[in-house]
């Protein structure tokens, strides 16, 4: 009795191999890997990386995390790899964000499904340049300045 079972199993399981094998036979073959992120980088702001390029892919949140230690825990405020910094060079030039489907960080970490949790507190979006002329600023705080003197030279005089 439980040969005839393991035999009627067996018959059964190679069927279903057999019919579920030539059910996909026809289907087209699709690509399993993960596209490669394609990452534009925003040569306006510099000719190269802080680093070079392999270094910062395989080393960059080592350097992010060794700068948020000397600015938070010892005070020293660097450029050379602050997050302010990379955002700057690398964000969208339509969106001006690193983050988003073609963002430049965004397209790595979604690639090597790593979570990005450095702008849960951070922007993710570049500074703006600034457009208006150096000597604007002096003068648009100049009714301010002068209403201070004023004010100033008229509790003197009293």
């Amino acid at each position: 009795m439980k040969r005839r079972v393991f035999v009627l199993c067996s018959v059964l399981v190679a069927g279903l191999v057999v019919a579920g094998g030539s059910a996909f036979a026809n289907e087209k073959k699709k690509d399993s890997r993960v596209p490669v992120p394609s990452i534009q980088i925003n040569k306006d702001r510099g000719e190269q990386c802080v680093e070079p390029t392999a270094e910062m892919r395989r080393n960059h949140m080592n350097y992010i995390l060794h700068q948020r230690d000397e600015t938070m825990h010892r005070g020293i405020r660097t450029t050379k790899h602050s997050l302010k910094n990379c955002v700057n060079c690398h964000a969208d030039t339509k969106t001006g964000s690193v983050l988003g489907k073609d963002g430049f960080c965004a397209s790595c970490h979604h690639y090597s499904a790593v979570k990005i949790d450095c702008f849960e507190c951070h922007t993710d979006r570049a500074e703006k340049k600034a457009t208006a002329p150096a000597n604007r600023a002096p003068q648009a705080l100049a009714p301010v300045v002068r209403t201070a003197l004023g004010q100033s030279r008229q509790r003197n005089q009293r």
